[in-house]
Formats: C-alpha cells, structure tokens, sequence
C-alpha cells in the first residue's frame, strides 16, 4: 500500500476505534443538555477507573503520576487531547511509529484499551514545566519569529495548545520537540497525514532547534 494511502487508513482506523468505544452522543436540544450533564453512569465509571489504575502501574513511570515526565526524551502527556493520543497510541500497536519500547506495550493493547488509556490522558490537567532559569529573551524572540513564519500556530493554536488531532506542544519536553521535529524532517518519524513531514521539509535543523527551545517554554495554558 503506498505511504499517503496507509497514513489515511491509519487516521481511519483510529478514528473508528474513537468512535466505537464511546458512549452514543447525547441528543439535541434540552433532552440532550441534561443528557449530557447527567452523572456518568457505573460502568463508565469503572472504566475510567480501571485506566486510571492501569495507567498508574504501566505508564506513570515513565510518563509521571501526573503526566509530567521527568525522563529526557519521554513526552509530557498532561494536557495532551485525548484523540491525538489514541491515534498515536494506535500507531505505536501497529509498529507504525517507530519505538520499541512504546510497541512493546502497545502491542497487546485491544481496541477498548487505546480509548480506555486515552480517555485517561484527556483527563490528566496541564502541568507546567518545574522551575527553572528565565528564558533567554533572544532566543525566545526568534522562536516566536519563526513559529509566526511556519504558522505553526494555524494548527496548534496560538497559545500552542492544539486540540482533537493536533498535540499540545507548548510545555513539551525541548528535547523530544527537537528529535520529534528533526524526525518528521528527515522522515523517520511517520505521522497520521504528511502535514508536520511537510510543514518542516524547508526549515533548516538550527531553526528546528530554535522552535523546540521556544514551544517547550510557552506558558502552559489550559484546556
């Protein structure tokens, strides 16, 4: 299957994975108000339960108990959207997204669980980075310069805290920016759809590292 071909199919599939293991959309109008707004019900709550714990003893030592990882090249997880995460989490139990740790654990994951997990990490709040020395102005300047010229924010939002799709990377880890980014340029790194692969086909490795140095200082805004 060509590569565009496969991508698409793989956006498909876990959309449809997103699909099938959520609950029926309320109806419209009042009914559909309280509908919504009504107490989750037992099962739901058991579920999210279950991955809650699940995610405490497979991902949290990793990842952090909040999401926040203190591991160099592990993504910050806190604030991500829930279906970015299934897709990427799809991806991964398909040895599509090259990580041999992350296929490891992913490998045995049903279709149940990627929503299950991904349903908790949509819970998880944003968390900043610790504190840490004030940026260097410059640098954050022409990060902002060069973000404003590769409209990063047309996708990710202008606070970078994307949605649906599109990850959060303001506040990600500047190291696994840089790698994620100088992976979508050299084409080791496969998304969902061409668009990152693209978007920094022409962007020269130092701006890259400008890019990621400025992202992972972003304030942290919330959901």
């Amino acid at each position: 299957m060509p590569l565009a071909a496969a991508l698409a199919a793989t956006l498909f599939v876990a959309a449809a994975v997103s699909a099938q293991t959520r609950p029926p959309r309320a109806a419209s109008g009042s009914a559909g108000r309280t509908a919504a707004s009504a107490t989750p019900s037992p099962a739901a709550k058991a579920a999210a339960a279950e991955y809650a714990q699940r995610f405490a003893t497979v991902c949290a030592a990793c990842h952090g108990a909040n999401g926040r990882s203190d591991m160099p090249g592990t993504p910050v997880l806190a604030g991500q959207h829930s279906y970015y995460a299934v897709t990427q989490l799809f991806l991964f139990r398909e040895g599509r997204r090259g990580n041999p740790a992350m296929t490891a654990v992913a490998k045995g994951f049903t279709d149940a669980d990627l929503r299950g997990f991904s349903d908790h990490i949509g819970t998880l709040p944003p968390v900043p980075p610790p504190p840490a020395s004030a940026p260097d102005a410059a640098r954050m300047k022409q990060g902002q310069a060069l973000a404003q010229q590769h409209k990063c924010a047309f996708c990710h939002g202008a606070d970078l805290a994307g949605g649906q799709q599109v990850p959060r990377i303001g506040g990600q880890r500047e190291e696994y920016l840089r790698e994620a980014l100088q992976g979508f340029k050299s084409g080791q790194r496969v998304g969902y759809t061409l668009a990152m692969s693209e978007a920094v086909s022409q962007v020269p490795p130092a701006d890259l590292d400008v890019l990621a140095y400025y992202a992972s200082r972003v304030p942290v805004a919330g959901r």
